[in-house]
């Protein structure tokens, strides 16, 4: 038997938007403990994307974060000496940390100057359904349909 289950730590809304996702985006994007230099860039982002877009900021932002959330993913498990790739639902709280940590890295991985513009990019990008982080949601998403023979073995 497990042990009971971890209290969930109530994360505080940022102070711009009034929205604790933002904070934990900002969590994610944070290095070093460095809380202030990451609601920097992440703030920056923002104004750089209204700037180029004259639309809502928070709207896009959370319409790229829709466009990069899995809604399956596929999970080995080894049945009878083979590892079989298993298509499973993904809780509503992973699907959101899995989009932001996709967000995330494709901006950190994209060419440019600051990390402030590369996240504005890939936000942007993946606003309209393009950029790196919507490209995974769709290959993972590819591959649980082609694993979708093997659903009946769920974990």
């Amino acid at each position: 038997m497990r042990k009971r289950k971890p209290k969930l730590r109530v994360i505080q809304p940022d102070p711009r938007y009034g929205d604790p996702l933002v904070t934990q985006f900002v969590n994610m994007l944070m290095l070093e403990g460095k809380k202030g230099v990451a609601f920097r860039i992440f703030y920056d982002a923002m104004d750089k994307i209204k700037e180029r877009t004259q639309q809502d900021e928070h709207a896009i932002w959370k319409k790229a974060l829709n466009n990069a959330m899995p809604q399956v993913e596929v999970r080995s498990r080894r049945i009878g000496g083979a590892t079989f790739q298993i298509p499973t639902e993904i809780r509503a709280k992973r699907k959101v940390s899995i989009g932001m940590k996709w967000l995330i890295k494709f901006s950190r991985q994209r060419s440019g100057k600051g990390m402030a513009e590369k996240l504005a990019a890939e936000l942007t990008a993946a606003s309209k359904g393009e950029g790196g982080a919507v490209k995974r949601k769709e290959d993972t998403h590819r591959m649980a349909e082609s694993n979708r023979a093997f659903a009946h073995f769920r974990v």
